[in-house]
């Protein structure tokens, strides 16, 4: 086996360019803690050097140790390898020692010589001296207590400034981004039911209280108008009938008692007229006139019992005749009644604004056939509020009065005043539509909020067009 080969191999790595170059940084790292050393040479073309000296905060000085090989290669250009290393707090001087060494480490190689400058050295009990000298590291201490001292000037200064500006800008107030505009929405739906003959309105149009908004086909209504009318006459005829009835009837009453006063005058003549025959007897009249007499007598009361049976009949008649004219007059109350609807739904026709306020979600138009109660368009009243949902641990200091800036997304340089007007007893998770049942399932503590009504101080808010919905933030001053 040849081994030969191998041999020159390894011997060939071992005296490379590059690896000479990194036993020559790696002795140095171990040999120089000298203070103040600087070791400058050339390596088979390439070029070493040796540092500078610096002082740790403790006042121990540090060897900074700088190998700088560079080769200049015609093929391949110019390139550096740097190695840089911090190390060993210095105990000691290098000496001469440190060239003989190097040379020593490196006599095997004659082929490839390290010629090293000699080193700068001072005996070992020279004074320890700073490149920079006692004067600048003076100079240096003063500079470091100066900075110390404007960096805590500083930080005084600054943590005052934000204590400041806590107490004055942040502590005494509560806000939220979590409110919104409301206010009154009305939705306009027609009353009767018919073909929109005009539309007098557009979209975010401004309308006044009263102001014609649209109008229904009123001709139908019309008709219906003047039947009702015409029904209202008929019955007020039939009142008049019933109260003409109710006046005969009456005399009726009234005759009948004059013929009950005359049958009961024949009949008591009558009566009298058979008892005188019965007391004179029979020697001065004869039978038959007595007889005649007696029924006479008995015909006279019973056309006065006829009398008064007539008499009670007329009574009756009267009170039908009172109580048809109570139906006339209540079938004339009712034919007023419908008279007064069909004028209802007539004017009805004619949609007119509530309030003033601005037309918005208009869905109808000019031709359309509507229905009573469908959705037409909707008013926005210009009275709005905020609605803001403070977390509970906010609402402390919280009270109704305390004034409030009021900060508009829409307008973000402008500021409102405002006060709060209420404050919402109970969540607004309690009043939803399906509120937490919290004893059952596992439980979480939820932080909650709850709604905070906010009013402005000036209430006509002219020139801005603000509605229900824009997003706004309050700020409380609770303190």
């Amino acid at each position: 086996m040849n081994t030969k080969p191998r041999h020159r191999a390894a011997a060939s790595r071992q005296h490379s360019p590059a690896r000479r170059a990194h036993r020559v940084v790696r002795f140095c790292c171990e040999a120089a803690t000298a203070e103040g050393v600087r070791l400058v040479g050339d390596f088979n073309g390439w070029d070493l050097g040796a540092t500078r000296m610096r002082r740790t905060t403790g006042g121990r000085w540090v060897a900074s140790l700088t190998f700088c090989l560079k080769r200049h290669d015609r093929k391949r250009g110019d390139f550096a390898h740097h190695h840089q290393l911090s190390t060993i707090p210095n105990s000691c001087n290098m000496s001469t020692e440190l060239n003989d060494h190097i040379s020593d480490r490196f006599a095997h190689t004659p082929a490839q010589e390290v010629p090293i400058a000699p080193a700068r050295t001072e005996p070992h009990d020279a004074p320890r001296q700073n490149l920079s000298g006692n004067g600048s590291s003076s100079g240096n201490a003063k500079r470091k207590h100066g900075r110390r001292i404007v960096a805590i000037a500083t930080a005084i200064v600054i943590g005052a400034a934000a204590w400041a500006y806590y107490t004055w800008r942040i502590a005494p107030y509560e806000s939220t981004d979590d409110a919104t505009l409301e206010g009154h929405v009305i939705p306009i739906a027609p009353q009767v039911s018919g073909r929109v003959a005009k539309l007098s309105v557009q979209d975010n149009q401004e309308v006044k209280q009263g102001e014609l908004l649209l109008e229904i086909d009123p001709r139908d209504y019309e008709a219906r108008l003047a039947q009702a009318r015409a029904d209202l006459t008929a019955a007020n005829s039939r009142l008049d009938q019933a109260k003409a009835q109710l006046s005969v009837d009456q005399a009726k009453v009234e005759q009948e008692r004059a013929n009950i006063g005359g049958a009961e005058a024949q009949a008591r003549y009558a009566e009298l007229d058979w008892k005188r025959n019965v007391a004179i007897g029979s020697n001065a009249v004869s039978q038959s006139q007595i007889d005649l007499a007696a029924t006479q007598s008995r015909s006279a009361a019973a056309q006065v019992e006829v009398a008064r049976n007539r008499i009670l009949e007329a009574q009756a008649q009267v009170e039908l005749s009172k109580a048809n004219v109570e139906t006339a007059a209540a079938n004339v109350l009712q034919n007023e009644a419908a008279v007064r609807q069909t004028e209802l739904n007539l004017s009805y026709t004619k949609v007119i604004a509530p309030e003033d306020g601005r037309v918005t979600r208009r869905t109808v138009e000019a031709g359309a056939f509507v229905q009573p109660g469908q959705a037409l368009l909707t008013i926005v009243p210009h009275d709005i509020w905020v609605v803001a949902n403070f977390k509970e641990t906010q609402l402390t200091h919280m009270r109704p009065g305390q004034p409030v800036t009021i900060y508009v997304d829409a307008y973000p340089n402008q500021k409102f005043d405002g006060h709060i007007d209420s404050i919402q007893t109970g969540s607004g998770a309690r009043f939803s539509l399906f509120p937490p049942e919290n004893a059952t399932g596992n439980y979480i503590k939820v932080l909650q909020r709850v709604p905070v009504k906010i009013v402005f101080n000036d209430s006509s808010l002219t020139g801005l067009v603000l509605g229900p919905g824009m997003s706004v933030e309050p700020k409380v001053r609770v303190k």
